[in-house]
C-alpha cells in the first residue's frame, strides 16, 4: 500500500466511524410502545460498537505505519539552489510551521522606522545621522522569499512522494 492510499483509507474509515456513531445515537434506545427499526436492535447496536472499535484499531495501525514510514524515508528537496535531505516527518514539520517561523524572524529585521537626515546639536553644530542596520537587506529579502515559498515547494514534492512510497508496516 502506498502512503497516499493509507491517508485516504484513514479518511474513509473516519467517515465510516462517524456514520456508526450517528446510527448508535439514533438507535441506541426506543420507547417500549415503539416498533424497533431492527429485528434485534440491542444486538445491532452491539455490532456497531464492535465495528466502531475495529475501525479505530485499523486507523491506529495505519497511522503508526504512516509515522514509521515518515520517519524512515528520506526526501531530497531543492531549496534556494541547494539539495536538502530530510525525512518525510521533518519536511512535514517544516511545512506545518517551522518555515513560517523562519520567515517571521527575518521579517522582524527592520530599521524600526528610524529616519536619516541632518540634526542640529545643542551647540548649533549640524550632524548627519545615518541608520546602522545590523543585517544585510539583500540577504533578508532572499531568506524571506525562500522561507515563504518553502511550504508550497514541500507540498509539491511530498504529493509525489506520498504517491510512490510504500507504507512501512
Amino acid at each position: 500500500m502506498k502512503l497516499i492510499e493509507a491517508l485516504k483509507q484513514i479518511k474513509d474509515l473516519s467517515r465510516k466511524a462517524d456514520d456508526l456513531k450517528e446510527k448508535m445515537a439514533q438507535n441506541s434506545a426506543y420507547l417500549d410502545f415503539e416498533t424497533p427499526k431492527y429485528t434485534d436492535q440491542k444486538k445491532q447496536v452491539s455490532e456497531w460498537i464492535q465495528a466502531h472499535s475495529d475501525i479505530l484499531k485499523e486507523i491506529l495501525r495505519l497511522r503508526i505505519a504512516i509515522q514509521k514510514t515518515n520517519l524512515a524515508v528520506d526526501v531530497v528537496i531543492e531549496l534556494g539552489g541547494k539539495q536538502i535531505t530530510k525525512t518525510i516527518a521533518e519536511w512535514i514539520h517544516r511545512r506545518r510551521d517551522l518555515a513560517k517561523a523562519e520567515a517571521t524572524i527575518w521579517h522582524k529585521l527592520t530599521d524600526k522606522g528610524l529616519k536619516e537626515g541632518k540634526f542640529k546639536e545643542s551647540t548649533g553644530e549640524e550632524r548627519i545621522i545615518k541608520i546602522v542596520r545590523c543585517y544585510d537587506q539583500s540577504v533578508k529579502d532572499e531568506r524571506i522569499e525562500l522561507f515563504t515559498s518553502e511550504p508550497s515547494i514541500i507540498d509539491g514534492r511530498l504529493e509525489i512522494v506520498n504517491a510512490v512510497t510504500d507504507l512501512i508496516e
